[in-house]
Parts: C-alpha cells; structure tokens; sequence
C-alpha cells in the first residue's frame, strides 16, 4: 500500500495533489510520501516480530537522501551502507554507529580506517586480503572490529543478472566450501572479532525457494564453524525482497518471508541481521514528469516527457519497468512509446505501452520511483540534476535542489595552460 491516490480526478501524495508540486518546484521531480516510508518500515518489522533477536539496516544505496534517512531513523533503522559516503549520511541522520553495518566488494583501506575510527558496528568481509588489511588497520589504531565474513552461497536468485549477487561467477562474498578455513585463519588475527557470517544472493526477489535455500546453506556452515569451536552470535541475512512495479504482478509479502526466515533459521540461536532498501523505499516515491511532446511515430507514437535516462535510470539499465499514469486522466487511453529528451536511443522508458491518453502540457508519473532512482541520477548531456521532495500530510518540502548546469560548471576549472 503506498499513499499516492486519486482524489476528484486528481493523482494526489498524501494530501497533496501532484499539480501543486509541479507548479511550484517544477518537474522532473521526485516526490515521497513520509506516511508510506512509516508505514513500509513499520510492516517489515512487525514480520520479523516472531525471530527472537533481530537487527534492521536500511540499505542506503537504494535512496540516500537525508530525509528518508531521518524517517527510518525514527522507526528505530541502523543503515547498511557501502561506502564512506553512505556512513557519512547516515550519521548526519542520527543513525547510531554501532547501527551501521558496512558492506561492499570495494571497501578501501582508507574506508575501512574511517568505519573504525567512527566506530561502526559490524564489517562485512568480502575477502580474506580485506580481512586481513580490516585486522592490521584496527589493531595499529588499538581497536577490535566486529566483523562477519560474507559468503557466497552459489544459489540462483531468479533475478535480473546484474541485480544478483549469490552465485559463484558473481564477485560478491568468498566461496561456500572455502569460508570455514578463510574464518578460521581471520578469526585467530588481532584486531578482529569475527562474530558470524553474512549473504545477499540479489535484489528484487520474487521467490522465496531461493532465499529459504541460501538459508539452509549457511545454516550448516554456521553448524560446522561452531563445532569447529567459533563463537557464532550473528547472521546476516541481506535484504532483496522485491516490489509490484506492475502491479498484477505481486511479490512474496513481509510477513511471508518472516514466516520463511522463522522456519529456515530456527534453533540458530544468533541475531539477525537483515538489510532491507527496496521493499522499503519503492512504492514510497513517484518520478513526477511533464509532457514535452507527442510525437507521431511510424507504429504509434512517441511521448516525449522532460524526465530522461540521467533521472530515472532503471528502464536504460536493466529494461525495467514503470507504470506511466497521467497525474489528472481524461478517461481515454492510448499506446505509445514513452521516451526522455536524452540524445540516445536508450532514453526510452517503454514502447507499445497502453497508458493514459497524454498531450503537450500533461502532467504525468513514473510510479514506485522511491528505490534507485534519484540516487542513480546522472547530469548526462548536462542536464540539471533532479531535484526531490517530501510531503507529509497537507503540506511538502524540497529535500534536495535541482542542481542547475550553472553550478556544475562553477566547480570546474579551466587550467592556466590552456588560458590566451
């Protein structure tokens, strides 16, 4: 459920219609409804309420901006971050450090020096060298790390290819069937205390079978690392599950995989971590866009809309999809191809697709935007960088500019040498 409806024919967030946003901020803009990101956050963990210990770490990668981070940071969210940036964001929202679980293939040694010096409470090992460099860091600064190493359980997630990161040609985690020796040579280093283990087999996950069977793998290596005499007290579990971004289309919900995780984890006796970020954010946001264009087109014709590829990416990347809806619908439909003003022929949103009759002027949205959209924002063929708003109630705020071309190029210099 999302708070984004229909009221006298008027496409509202919350309480506020969609047209009021455009005319005062301008479009493309992306807009969150505060009451669907409360909602979203308090329904996932009312379904791990039956685990016995659990730890919640919103993935920041999947929208960093500060006021959804000072939402989830009020329903009581750590953060999930990957990189120094994303640490950085979520203590400037209040995220406590020791709630901040730092994952990523990536990790520099710079990165790692500041996670300790921040005082993070878990690191995600991806690889023993990086286990090793996390080891000589802190014990040079006087610390122990809490750390669990990441595996790759080598199960299919069912996924887009380039949102799965489970399987052994993936480059996420260390091998399975080499993780008790790598844990065994990490644990026994100064500096860390190696407390469990972690998987995330991919993102927008629309079976549990995967999952429950990733499950069961790590379940029996933690079995053979504690008969092996490890003290095994977490486990991360990642995050992954997916959304309706058509809407027939209906995913596995919390409380099914709650009922899952109960079932697969049972008698484990550890906290469990968990990583949520789409299933959180997606549905609480909408790309709100202007027709520039109706274009005719051989087939059908082209909706030219002022949202392009560098605002909302997905469709370009991974051919994903988005329902368009017209913000005030006149009852007639049409199909059409929906592309941006971006001079590739990649900015193209979807084709052939049955959608609200539009013309020049229409207001219109890309729907379940909240999740890698803004923070996947480009300002390709410099454009300005899209700006994003929160409402909550009867009332809305900017939460970040629009970033004008004019700015981009201040921060950039021209060197004496090329100078008359």
């Amino acid at each position: 459920m999302d708070h984004f409806a229909y009221r006298s024919g008027i496409l509202h967030a919350e309480d506020v219609p969609l047209e009021r946003i455009a005319q005062a901020v301008g479009t493309p803009v992306y807009v969150y409804s505060r009451a669907t990101l409360e909602r979203h956050a308090r329904v996932f963990r009312e379904a791990l309420a039956g685990l016995p210990r659990t730890h919640i770490a919103f993935a920041i990668k999947a929208n960093p901006n500060l006021a959804v981070l000072k939402v989830l940071q009020r329903e009581g969210y750590g953060a999930d971050i990957v990189s120094v940036g994303e640490m950085k964001r979520a203590l400037a929202a209040g995220m406590p450090a020791r709630d901040i679980v730092f994952s990523g293939v990536g990790k520099t040694r710079e990165e790692l020096a500041a996670a300790i010096e921040a005082g993070i409470g878990q690191v995600n090992i991806e690889l023993e060298e990086e286990g090793a460099a996390l080891a000589q860091i802190a014990h040079a600064m006087g610390r122990r790390v809490d750390a669990v190493l990441r595996v790759n359980p080598d199960v299919d997630p069912g996924t887009h290819a380039k949102i799965s990161t489970g399987m052994k040609e993936n480059k996420f985690g260390v091998p399975i069937d080499e993780a008790g020796a790598i844990f065994a040579r990490l644990a026994a280093l100064p500096g860390l205390a190696m407390r469990g283990v972690a998987l995330h087999i991919g993102s927008q996950l629309f079976d549990l079978a995967p999952l429950e069977a990733a499950y069961g793998r790590i379940g029996a290596l933690v079995a053979d690392l504690r008969a092996a005499g490890h003290a095994i007290d977490r486990v991360d579990l990642g995050g992954g599950l997916g959304v309706p971004y058509e809407r027939h289309k209906v995913p596995p919900s919390p409380a099914d995989y709650g009922e899952m995780v109960a079932r697969a984890t049972r008698g484990w006796d550890v906290t469990l971590y968990f990583e949520p970020g789409r299933v959180i954010v997606g549905n609480a946001g909408v790309l709100l866009t202007r027709v520039i264009w109706v274009k005719p087109g051989v087939a059908r014709p082209w909706v030219i809309v002022d949202a392009a590829m560098n605002d909302l990416a997905r469709p370009a990347m991974y051919d994903a999809w988005h329902d368009f809806e017209a913000v005030a619908p006149n009852g007639a439909q049409m199909e059409a191809n929906i592309a941006g003003p971006v001079c590739e022929s990649g900015d193209t949103f979807a084709k052939a697709r049955r959608i609200d009759a539009v013309a020049s002027g229409d207001l219109a949205v890309f729907r379940t935007a909240g999740a890698y959209g803004a923070t996947m924002a480009s300002t390709y063929n410099s454009r300005p960088l899209v700006p994003e708003v929160m409402v909550d109630g009867d009332r809305f705020a900017v939460v970040a500019d629009r970033v004008l071309p004019e700015t981009l190029i201040a921060a950039e210099r021209v060197p004496d040498f090329l100078e008359d």
